[in-house]
């Protein structure tokens, strides 16, 4: 199978906290991968910097590759740092101070340390306009047209970069933020500008204002990154299409995304899931959880059914979080479609520190690439998770990225030691012993957050796990939630970056309602769903796809009547009829009895949104049996002194190159040593390789 119909090649990009990977299929259909440390002053540098390098290796000009999928961290990271644009708001009389109010949860019962988000969107710099639509669509008060240029010219003043328009019932009826999109043309074309009609046409003023102003705050920051990336590329003679993933799991335009960057807050993390979803495809697994490891944190999410589940909401700007339907309130909400991922900070580069009580915690704090662990010799003095595995003997400090990359295991012990190991009265071995075992708990809540908290047992699911330090961790994790069968992904530490070639080109298109469940309402139903489909294939012939390639997949989000929340619901192909009704409504009770424990099979039931994406399948990669990039290293040591307790202490574990793993089952302690990834084999396990290049451990027993 070739990789690429177009006959060139195709690169997927991963920026990361601590590094970017990098993924290339070559015209031929080989797969090959790179890692370089990322660049938090410029990311597009790093970028630069490891596509130079990887089309030099492979003898490949950047003439050569046909497409890029990238994925990147500027906007979540611009919300946590606070490091976005200067933005105004203007808003209908009466609403100044809803970012403010917002929601009124707190995350967590009792948490008096807790404080609300900042808003983005300081009160000197948020305006109101007279004018009102009814819930209806009518128009109650004409917009003042005077007073919204009278606020535009004091934005202006203000030197504001960006605005944001979030009106009262504009869902309903647009016309008057249109009306204020025309002023702020008219009058300051140099400003961003962001509807919320635009960005997301739903109900709730707290939700769509917040998601309105998070677009408005990171636009000017994703344009200029845009802009830059594209100029680096071009430097190295690589033109082709620029693609972004989405936090959804698909992938847009460069162009697309500068209008609307609230929608890869996660793609990177998305990509991984993608990927293990076309991974379960191959290996006839339907149901795995997913747990990426990277450097800065750790990531959880499922595959049931073969197919990646999505939240209809996300808090960014949060720090590090645990996904949970409970637990809002700490970030800024954006109700775009997600896949539904649990995040904490138990990274690679995680600092192990004792806090003021004497108890050892991992995270959430990361040494990120600069200065980074201890052990990197950069500058970092901070001991990390990284650190921990360095003195436990599971990681070659000579041979980290087949010896492009050494580590000092000298400065590793000793930040263990000073920091960690002397304040809390143990030897240094022990103390990351026992942060590496934290770490390993923090991974299990992540876990749960996606397994247990959606009502899914997570003993009935295969773990597969990606990301550098993934499969240091994968065994033992796995053991604590008594699954028996763990999958090293192929590729592990750049699994991300392959997942975005697996992903294909979405676009999603939402329409607020207000309708009861019932026949009455069919007719209305239909009606937008033909409109949004028409709509959605008309872009898709501007991007150069044929009405028949395109995929056009419908869903509605349901509650029960006077219920706060909904749920998403697929809806069949075709003219909803009085049947889909009760289809529908069984549907619904069994989705709200699975995520929330309970259902009403006879309370009324109310259309809240409806929903479409179009969809336009991309060729995907072929998965190799074997790993295409090896160690470059010389010599491996055939064994390495690894520490599993103090039930068994160090052991000589045996030390192979991953690419000498065969299907024929080896029993741990071992230790693998991959370009990306080392995977660590505990005592009480075994691993052989699948056939489509991953490995398989099994757990044989429950023994520490």
């Amino acid at each position: 199978m070739n990789a690429v119909a177009s006959g060139g090649a195709k690169l997927g990009v991963d920026i990361g906290g601590t590094f970017t990977d990098f993924v290339l299929i070559k015209p031929n259909g080989a797969i090959c991968t790179k890692k370089v440390l990322s660049t938090p002053d410029d990311y597009s540098r790093g970028v630069a910097i490891g596509v130079k390098e990887l089309l030099s290796e492979e003898g490949l000009s950047g003439a050569s590759v046909k497409q890029v999928v990238h994925g990147t961290t500027v906007v979540t990271n611009a919300c946590i740092e606070y490091t976005g644009a200067k933005v105004g708001l203007i808003t209908t009389k009466g609403f100044r101070d809803v970012l403010e109010i917002t929601r009124g949860r707190m995350p967590t019962l009792y948490d008096f340390s807790w404080s609300r988000p900042l808003p983005l969107v300081p009160r000197h710099l948020r305006f109101e306009v007279d004018e009102r639509i009814d819930k209806r669509g009518g128009i109650l008060r004409p917009l003042d047209v005077d007073g919204t240029l009278a606020v535009i010219e004091r934005l202006i003043s203000l030197e504001v970069e960006s605005v944001a328009v979030c009106l009262y019932n504009s869902p309903r009826n647009p016309v008057h933020e249109q009306k204020v999109a025309e002023c702020l043309k008219q009058r300051a074309p140099h400003l961003s500008v962001s509807l919320s009609t635009k960005v997301m046409p739903l109900m709730k003023e707290y939700e769509r204002t917040c998601e309105t102003v998070v677009n408005a705050y990171v636009m000017p920051l994703v344009a200029r990154y845009m802009q830059s990336l594209k100029k680096r590329l071009g430097s190295l003679g690589v033109t082709a299409p620029l693609f972004i993933m989405q936090s959804n799991g698909g992938m847009i335009t460069a162009e697309a995304c500068a209008e609307k960057p609230i929608e890869i807050v996660e793609c990177g993390p998305a990509g991984g899931v993608v990927g293990a979803a076309y991974l379960a495809e191959k290996l006839g697994k339907k149901n795995l959880i997913t747990l990426d490891l990277g450097g800065t944190t750790c990531k959880a999410s499922i595959v049931e059914g073969g197919k990646f589940t999505r939240s209809a909401e996300y808090e960014v700007g949060a720090g590090i979080h645990m996904a949970s339907r409970l637990r809002k309130g700490k970030g800024y909400v954006l109700r775009i479609p997600s896949i539904d991922i649990a995040e904490i900070g138990a990274g690679g580069g995680s600092i192990v520190w004792v806090d003021k009580g004497g108890l050892l915690n991992v995270g959430p704090r990361s040494a990120g690439a600069s200065p980074g662990p201890a052990c990197y010799d950069q500058g970092g003095e901070e001991p990390t998770l990284t650190d921990c595995h360095v003195v436990l003997g599971y990681l070659n400090p000579r041979y980290l990225l087949g010896g492009d990359f050494k580590l000092d295991p000298a400065k590793a012990y000793r930040a263990i030691e000073e920091k960690v190991a002397k304040p809390l009265g143990m030897d240094p071995i022990e103390a990351a012993h026992g942060a590496y075992r934290i770490a390993n708990s923090n991974m299990n809540r992540a876990i749960n957050a996606v397994s247990s908290e959606r009502g899914r047992d997570p003993r009935k699911f295969v773990l597969l796990i990606f990301g550098g330090a993934g499969a240091l961790h994968g065994a033992e994790v796995a053991r604590g939630l008594g699954i028996r069968e763990i999958i090293i992904a192929p590729y592990g530490g750049v699994f991300s970056a392959f997942g975005f070639l697996c992903a294909d080109i979405e676009r999603y298109d939402v329409q607020a309602s207000s309708h009861l469940w019932d026949e009455s309402t069919l007719n209305e139903l239909n009606r937008i769903f033909r409109r949004m489909s028409k709509e959605a294939l008309a872009s898709s012939r501007r991007w150069g796809y044929g009405e028949a390639t395109v995929q056009i997949e419908r869903h509605v989000d349901l509650r029960y009547v006077q219920q706060a929340s909904e749920l998403s619901i697929p809806v069949p192909v075709g003219e909803l009829s009085r049947k889909e009704i009760p289809l529908l409504r069984a549907a619904f009770d069994d989705e709200h009895e699975r995520t929330f424990g309970h259902s009403f099979p006879d309370a009324p039931l109310e259309v809240m949104n409806l929903r479409i994406v179009a969809k336009m399948r991309a060729e995907k990669p072929f998965v190799a049996e074997t790993v295409t990039r090896s160690l470059r290293a010389k010599e491996v040591p055939q064994t390495r002194k690894c520490y599993f307790g103090k039930g068994y202490g160090f052991v000589d574990a045996p030390v192979l190159k991953a690419e000498e793993l065969g299907q024929r089952p080896r029993r741990g302690p071992l230790v693998l040593d991959a370009y990306d990834t080392t995977i660590v084999v505990p005592p009480g396990s075994k691993i052989a390789r699948t056939r489509v290049g991953g490995m398989v451990i099994h757990l044989e027993s429950q023994e520490a």
